[in-house]
């Protein structure tokens, strides 16, 4: 987060991409940073957010799963963001990445 802040300061950005892969959750603090460091036709990838599937479940109330549901809460809320989700499947089971672009 202070790294972000200092990106602010310094005047940095617009930015064309912006990864997020940090502590899931601060993902809705990561998301409002990347709002105001991008511009039209930014595209921001926020990671992590399938948990393998605990986002869906009810019983789902660990600090990241709720950090990825916050992210998701976020993206679509936010008028300015067109996003979607892609589930990801590897060695490490599954999981995947919100990506949404700026309008």
């Amino acid at each position: 987060m202070e790294s972000l802040a200092a990106l602010s300061t310094e005047d940095a950005g617009p930015f064309d991409l912006i990864f997020i892969d940090a502590d899931k959750p601060n993902n809705p603090h990561y998301l409002s940073w990347a709002m105001r460091l991008s511009r039209p036709g930014t595209v921001i990838v926020c990671d992590n957010v399938i948990r393998d599937g605990a986002v869906l479940d009810d019983d789902g109330h660990d600090a990241n799963v709720e950090g990825a549901r916050a992210a998701f809460s976020f993206i679509g809320s936010d008028k300015r963001l067109d996003g979607t989700a892609i589930q990801t499947v590897g060695a490490k089971g599954y999981d995947g990445f919100a990506v949404a672009i700026v309008d």
